[in-house]
């Protein structure tokens, strides 16, 4: 052995250390990268894992380890998803009104896109709402439109976490929710013979104008 080789040395006891880095681990975790983490070998990393998964199982914890798609993570138990989302939705002061539900559903489907195009398919402006969507990390940037160089934005990796699905493609078809191509043609035809006329805006009194006072013309 070379002074460059060195081996991994463990520094503490196997099942802790693993339910310490999985704690705080963001993503799911293999047992490659559990093993290298804690300093163990695989073959004994494996079998602490499923004794630990065992373990929660048979307590009866409110949490459970479970190996999905190759990587270990925690996860709460399905009988107790109801109280985590209580608790997380009960400590939002602001839920998102229809009009941001709305705009993230023209992103979802329009990305990457612009706010200028968001605004020109919901027919309002979207500055604000963008803004908030953002701020609720929903919707980030993602870069410049090569014709106009607009800034283009996306829905997050948050996003796709909140609706419970792994990638855009899970998203439903929005054909089955769309009005028939006969109705469209219709309402269509119908706006194009009768022209919308626009209600004129109301005029609010000047804050400090005084009525006319009475008295012989």
């Amino acid at each position: 052995m070379t002074s460059d080789e060195v081996l991994a040395v463990p520094v503490a006891e196997l099942r802790p250390a693993l339910e310490a880095v999985l704690m705080v681990a963001d993503e799911p975790l293999d047992q490659r990268a559990l093993a290298s983490a804690v300093g163990y070998p695989e073959g004994e990393v494996a079998d602490a894992l499923a004794a630990l998964a065992g373990e929660y199982d048979d307590q009866g914890r409110g949490f459970e380890l479970r190996n999905v798609a190759g990587g270990w993570r925690f996860y709460t138990r399905e009988e107790y998803a109801q109280v985590v989302e209580s608790f997380v939705l009960d400590g939002q002061q602001a839920r998102l009104t229809q009009a941001a539900l709305e705009t993230l559903a023209v992103v979802a489907y329009q990305q990457p896109v612009s706010r200028a195009r968001v605004s020109a398919i919901r027919g309002v402006n979207v500055d604000g709402v963008m803004r908030t969507l953002v701020n609720r990390g929903l919707v980030e940037e993602a870069g410049q439109d090569g014709e106009h160089g607009a800034t283009l934005y996306r829905t997050t990796s948050y996003f796709l976490e909140r609706i419970g699905v792994v990638s855009l493609d899970e998203l439903p078809e929005l054909a089955p929710y769309l009005p028939d191509l006969e109705d469209m043609e219709d309402e269509l035809a119908s706006r194009a013979e009768t022209p919308e006329v626009e209600p004129a805006p109301e005029v609010e009194p000047a804050p400090d104008a005084q009525p006319a006072p009475e008295g012989d013309a």
